[in-house]
């Protein structure tokens, strides 16, 4: 895995780069410069979309933990997950052991990590259903009655498979498996939240409350629909606005792309092909959807890197002798 990230990183940097030369860095640059300051109200804008996810996350723990302590290590999830090389896992590894230092159990903290990341699968489906849905009305691919059914339609094959899943017990399966997995991917930190049978009937306890399954993924998809609201207030400091279903849309093919693809770290190159490829279809210009994905990148980092540095001083705090 370890050297697959690398290529895939390397590969992500030579796609940025074709794509900046290809299109012109100085017009890229003139439409950023453009934009201005006002590009930095992106980063107080991320903060509805992570509470919205923190809300998510909140309701399959089922102990006491308090939501300004969920949102700052959901921070630090995102902010390893987007910033470091670690494939997307290295975070929810981290805020496994942060949610334990608050108190939770770690056989509770891990069910909770894992089964999120699995319910969020199914957020992340049904959002890329509607914004295939927007794409395909907007471009006037299909007839209205035609993208209305698959609208309906789309998420029916997830909703049958969970029910199958779940009457079957091949989810608690799934979640074990990665549970495990999570756990013995660094033993000597790990090894120390919970052993595998404790892990086991956490999951099996929280995957037997549906309502709170389905209450975590309406709050998910609620936070991936509010985090468009970033794609279309930057693209209107561009200069070329689009319409709140034109953003759900290019946001949710893009970041299906990154899932599917999530060895890139960061997504590096799959954004920017994802905003160019459809940005096209919507009538973005590839200079366009470049200086978008660039704008997208400056929130992270700049919205990443505070959350990077409480961890890690909050890391050498509790190593520290007076707190062994």
């Amino acid at each position: 895995m370890k050297y697959l990230t690398r290529i895939a990183f390397a590969l992500g940097v030579a796609v940025l780069v074709v794509l900046v030369i290809r299109e012109g860095a100085q017009s890229i640059a003139g439409l950023l410069k453009q934009a201005g300051w006002p590009l930095l109200l992106l980063i107080p804008l991320h903060i509805a979309p992570l509470l919205l996810d923190v809300m998510g996350w909140r309701v399959l723990i089922l102990e006491h933990t308090r939501i300004a302590s969920l949102f700052s290590i959901a921070a630090i999830r995102e902010a390893i997950n987007r910033l470091l090389p670690v494939a997307n896992v290295g975070g929810e590894l981290v805020g496994i052991r942060l949610l334990a230092r608050q108190g939770v159990s770690g056989t509770t903290a891990a069910a909770s990590v894992v089964i999120e990341m699995l319910l969020n699968m199914a957020a992340q489906y049904v959002f890329l259903a509607l914004g295939l849905l927007f794409l395909l009305r907007i471009t006037d691919s299909v007839r209205p009655s035609v993208a209305l059914f698959l609208a309906i339609a789309a998420p029916v094959p997830l909703l049958v498979c969970l029910l199958w899943l779940l009457k079957s017990g091949k989810l608690f399966k799934a979640a074990e498996k990665l549970g495990a997995s999570m756990l013995a991917a660094n033993p000597e930190r790990f090894g120390a939240l919970g052993s595998l049978a404790q892990l086991d009937r956490a999951i099996r306890r929280v995957m037997s409350a549906h309502n709170l399954l389905a209450l975590a993924v309406v709050w998910q998809l609620a936070g991936l629909i509010v985090g468009c609201s970033e794609t279309w207030l930057a693209l209107r400091l561009l200069g070329h606005p689009l319409s709140p279903a034109a953003a759900i849309a290019l946001e949710s093919v893009t970041q299906a792309a990154r899932s599917l693809i999530f060895v890139a770290p960061a997504g590096l190159g799959v954004q920017e092909a994802g905003l160019v490829g459809v940005g096209q279809l919507l009538g973005l210009g590839s200079d366009v959807a470049i200086a978008l994905s660039l704008a997208k990148r400056m929130r992270e980092i700049l919205f990443g890197i505070p959350a990077l540095l409480v961890w890690q001083v909050t890391s050498r705090f509790l190593r520290s002798p007076a707190h062994s």
